[in-house]
């Protein structure tokens, strides 16, 4: 049986991709630090303080998370991880989208037309619920359904 979830959509789509779960705060600077210092094209994330996520390539897939954190210089991180696809296809926040995810997302949809969907406000259920693999359904409401 599928669990569904309501939040807010941000930046609206319907999707499906399978979840990658970070139950800290995700750092874009420390996450894709390399490919903005080294010239990386590699998706896979630098960030040693997320245990979650440290060494998974989140491309392509939803970022479930509680919100981001670090600097205004994340949100030019994300973009940067944008130009080169290593970007996640939706950030699914359990509580209110940050101003530093906000940005950086709005940054990529319309300096580089790469759509990142978003919806926030799913609760902390959501993250206690999703698991990394877990199959999820997005549609353009809000509605996330996490499939079995």
């Amino acid at each position: 049986m599928s669990k569904i979830f309501k939040g807010r959509p941000i930046l609206q789509g319907n999707a499906e991709s399978s979840a990658e779960v970070s139950h800290v705060g995700f750092s874009p600077t420390a996450s894709y630090i390399d490919i903005v210092f080294k010239n990386s094209t590699s998706p896979i994330i630098q960030d040693h303080d997320n245990s979650d996520l440290y060494g998974r390539d989140i491309s392509g897939k939803f970022l479930c998370l509680p919100q981001s954190i670090g600097s205004s210089a994340g949100a030019c991180m994300m973009m940067a991880a944008a130009k080169v696809n290593a970007l996640p296809k939706a950030m699914l926040f359990s509580n209110h989208v940050d101003s530093l995810s906000a940005c950086g997302l709005l940054m990529a949809k319309n300096f580089l037309g790469t759509p990142i969907l978003a919806i926030d406000m799913l609760g902390d259920e959501f993250l206690k619920e999703v698991k990394t693999g877990d199959k999820l359904k997005i549609s353009e409401d809000g509605t996330v359904e996490v499939l079995t």
